[in-house]
Order: C-alpha cells, then sequence, then structure tokens
C-alpha cells in the first residue's frame, strides 16, 4: 500500500521543512532545474508541489489526497496515483522527476518500468533522494523511528539506484550532487557537482 498516512496527518509539519531549511531545499532545486528538458515533465509524488511549481512542470502523479490538494491549489494538475500504476499513456512524457519519493514506493523495480513506459524514446528519468551513505543519510537513518515521514522509509545508496536502473533498461547513467557538510552548517545555497559520496542529496539523470 502507498505510504500516505504521515503526508495525510501531518501536511503542515511537512511544508514547515522547506520554510525553515531554505538553503538546503534551494541547493536542491538549483540541481534539479539543470536536469529537466523537454516541453513535457511529470512529476512522480508531486508532494504539496514544492519542485513541480518552480520547475514549471505542469503535470504530477501523487497518493496523498491532501497533499494533491495543497499542489492544486498552487496551479499544478494533479492525478491521483502511484508510482507502480502511473495513469498516462504510453511515452507521453519527454522527463519524469521524482524527488524523495524514490523512499518510500512499495516497489522500486515496479515504479521504474512505469516511467519507463510513459516516457518517449530518448526521454529521461531524474530520480532526486538522499544518499544513504552519506553523512545526511546516516543522520537520517539515526533519527528515522523518531520522525513521522522517515520511518515510513527506505533510504538507498547512489549505487542502489545507478543498480536499480540498469536492471530496468535505463541508459546514459549520470549523477550529480549537493549539500555537503553538516545540514546545520549550510547557510546559503550551494551549487553541486557530477559524481556522488560526498553530497547528502544526490540526482541521478537515465535515459530510455
Amino acid at each position: 500500500m502507498p505510504k500516505t498516512l504521515p503526508f495525510e496527518l501531518y501536511t503542515r509539519k511537512y511544508e514547515i521543512w522547506f520554510e525553515e531549511n531554505i538553503p538546503l531545499y534551494l541547493s536542491e532545486l538549483n540541481l534539479l532545474k539543470e536536469l529537466i528538458h523537454g516541453d513535457m515533465t511529470i512529476e512522480v509524488g508531486c508532494g504539496s508541489g514544492r519542485f513541480a511549481i518552480p520547475l514549471g512542470i505542469k503535470i504530477g502523479i501523487e497518493p496523498s489526497y491532501k497533499m494533491a490538494g495543497l499542489s492544486r491549489a498552487k496551479g499544478l494538475d494533479v492525478i491521483i496515483g502511484i508510482a507502480e500504476s502511473i495513469p498516462l499513456m504510453d511515452e507521453i512524457a519527454d522527463t519524469v522527476l521524482m524527488v524523495t519519493t524514490i523512499c518510500f514506493v512499495d516497489d522500486v523495480i515496479k515504479s521504474l518500468m512505469e516511467i519507463y513506459r510513459i516516457l518517449k524514446r530518448n526521454g529521461k528519468v531524474v530520480i532526486g533522494f538522499v544518499d544513504r551513505d552519506s553523512e545526511l543519510g546516516k543522520f537520517y537513518e539515526s533519527i528515522k523511528d523518531k520522525n513521522p515521514f522517515y520511518k515510513y522509509a527506505k533510504f538507498f545508496s547512489c549505487s542502489d539506484v545507478i543498480n536499480f536502473l540498469k536492471s530496468t533498461g535505463f541508459k546514459d547513467i549520470r549523477t550529480y550532487q549537493t549539500l555537503f557538510g553538516s545540514i546545520d552548517r549550510i547557510a546559503e545555497k550551494q551549487q553541486f557537482q557530477e559524481g556522488c559520496g560526498k553530497g547528502g542529496f544526490v540526482a541521478i539523470s537515465a535515459s530510455k
């Protein structure tokens, strides 16, 4: 079953994180905006629209009704659905974005197969997530049981996600990272660099 309960119960708490962690949020946005291309971009797991709206994405897929309501209020066209069964036609998207969603899906491989299906030929998936092996990932793991969201999450390493992508047929896999150092010392938007292993937030792009 989709892990929507914390997002239904703690909607305001979710929004507060972005308001209280603006440098982290802007660093992630700064990276993701460089990887989005094409006229038709869809975000799977769009939440409250915190990424879709500033990135100019028009369509989102979201299983949480409360989160979908917030996104719709901001102007996003949201379809209720899950990553494992995306309610869209084949080969419709230039880019599909997932930001932290991979940590909450029930079946990663099935989700990526669905994304592969709705992507056009040479279309691109962009997956943003907290690297389990990073300083940030280890911190989130340490507080997992005390956080209403993280307790439902399964964090992955950079190599985990790369292997998932390869096993579902994606190619031209490229990795990028940001959020370097302790998050409580990040006071302004950071730039990003290629690779993974140093930054807490990783974005991986891959082509169909």
